[in-house]
């Protein structure tokens, strides 16, 4: 049996594995003794706070709720028939084809098919740590297998006979992009969309788990001490997610504070356009007035959100704007007004007022919300959210249009807020995706290292 603070060390160790935080899901407790529970409660505030998230105790009826039945053995008050013989297979089939294709979804059970059908089924990764007497004999990990279902985009993509086809030329200067005010891209490497498809699958999943190490093995490429300031600290939505001295948006300081001018927040380069971006947290109410004061300085036409204010019963971000139309909020000095929304199967458009309450003056802002990203998880549909990033896009350029001579800096405008809850995570996907995009319609051609 391990005492509480031996699994909270476990626990805090899986953060160490190349695949935290996105493989891990949840990490369920089952039948924890009243004399494990209460020290718990104290010592699991020391674990960081994303991964304490993601710690559950339960008891055995409780399970259903976190993992479907079907997937469940039925010692476990599930309806799945183990068959361990089968897992074993699968085991080794897993470890034998780690290296093959990407892509492969072939059954790995045989006679095992009810175990194919719930690994399928489950929509999160999760791993249960048995702790009462009737759970010793093995632990179960549930692993999700939908991340993998895209197959048929990959062959959609590699032509017949799996040759190259040559890259297209190049756009045109009406494509956005300039090289003023532009960052130094190296256009000398580089892959069609065919060479960097079959590159993905050639490599597998052990290459792009090396790939995932090595990024994190990296040191900071910053400081972070303003964000580490004791004042600064309670406008950060986690303790462990700051934002970098050399890249954060300065406010405008409020009555010489010079405390007043720190926001969780910094600016992201994008394909050939200096800081195209502002990737930040998802506002705290005690934040909400900063943000928007974000948003006007930084003459901001378009707010992405890619999270739900609450997700699995927790807040992922603050309610900083009205949902309903008509519905008005004062944040400090400006006024927020909703004046149109329109819903989407995996996205809302809210259409916003903006209101300097000082200068009377007021401006229109675009809001953006993705709703098909699940907590932990990726988007089910890839189309859905190249859809949504389209329509971005669209409106960004729709927005910039109309401020017509009284916007001189780079031809696709202003920065664009991108938000999740950490602002690290969905963000980062969402600027990632715009700019390897946006290279590949300009040279034709990917680059991703």
């Amino acid at each position: 049996k391990l005492e509480g603070i031996d699994i909270l060390r476990e626990i805090e160790d899986l953060k160490f594995d190349g695949g935290y935080p996105a493989k891990l899901k949840k990490v369920l407790i089952v039948t924890a003794p009243l004399w494990f529970k209460a020290p718990f409660k104290i010592l699991r505030l020391f674990v960081r706070e994303k991964l304490r998230d993601r710690v559950f105790t339960v008891s055995i009826p409780q399970l259903t709720l976190h993992i479907p039945r079907g997937s469940l053995p039925s010692r476990l008050g599930g309806e799945l028939a183990v068959d361990h013989a089968a897992w074993l297979l699968h085991c080794l089939k897993s470890v034998t084809n780690r290296h093959g294709d990407l892509c492969d979804v072939a059954s790995p059970l045989g006679s095992g098919a009810a175990m194919d059908s719930a690994l399928i089924a489950t929509n999160a990764s999760t791993a249960t740590i048995p702790n009462g007497p009737e759970e010793e004999e093995e632990e179960l990990e549930i692993t999700t297998s939908r991340d993998l279902d895209n197959g048929d985009i990959w062959q959609h993509s590699s032509g017949s006979g799996g040759a190259s086809s040559p890259a297209p030329p190049a756009s045109s200067a009406s494509s956005g992009f300039s090289d003023d005010d532009s960052l130094h891209c190296d256009l000398g490497h580089g892959m069609s969309l065919e060479q960097f498809v079959e590159s993905v699958r050639s490599r597998g999943r052990v290459g792009l788990a090396q790939d995932y190490a090595e990024i994190r093995a990296r040191p900071p490429d910053g400081s972070f001490n303003h964000a580490r300031l004791r004042t600064n600290l309670p406008k950060n939505r986690y303790t462990d997610v700051l934002c970098y001295d050399h890249s954060r948006v300065l406010l405008s300081q409020i009555d010489g504070d010079p405390c007043s001018d720190y926001i969780n927040a910094n600016f992201v380069d994008g394909y050939k356009q200096k800081n195209a971006f502002i990737s930040t947290q998802g506002p705290l109410p005690k934040t909400f007035c900063d943000f928007w004061r974000m948003v006007w300085e930084q003459q901001v036409l378009v707010v992405v959100m890619t999270t739900r204010v609450i997700e699995r019963g927790r807040t992922k971000c603050g309610q900083y704007w009205e949902e309903e139309e008509g519905s008005t909020a004062t944040y400090g000095n400006f006024r927020v007004a909703t004046v149109s929304v329109e819903q989407h199967a995996d996205y809302t458009v809210t259409s916003l007022h903006l209101t300097n309450l000082k200068t009377d003056e007021w401006r229109e802002v675009s809001h953006y919300q993705f709703t098909s990203w699940p907590d932990y998880g990726v988007p089910h549909s890839a189309l859905a959210m190249l859809d949504f990033l389209n329509r971005v896009r669209q409106q960004q350029s729709k927005m910039v249009a109309t401020l017509g001579d009284t916007w001189a800096g780079h031809p696709r405008g202003p920065p664009i807020v991108v938000h999740c809850s950490a602002g690290i995570g969905r963000t980062g996907t969402f600027c990632t995706l715009d700019i390897c995009i946006s290279r590949l319609e300009d040279v034709g051609t990917v680059d991703v290292r």
